[in-house]
């Protein structure tokens, strides 16, 4: 089984549809992934349960 997946996400800044891979390999995680359109930092966290992956961003200034 592959832990990476990709997954789509809307950005807490410009609101464009951006793609990220995400590992749940380590289980839950947060970080900092800068947004592939506008270039700002979104915090990722990633939530593994029975269901798979949950990812959740929001802006890193909240």
């Amino acid at each position: 089984m592959n832990p990476m997946g990709f997954h789509d996400v809307q950005c807490p800044y410009c609101g464009e549809t951006i793609e990220i891979q995400v590992d749940d390999s380590a289980g839950d995680q947060a970080y900092i992934e800068d947004c592939s359109v506008c270039c700002r930092p979104i915090e990722v966290r990633l939530r593994v349960d029975r269901g798979g992956p949950l990812v959740d961003v929001r802006r890193d200034d909240d």
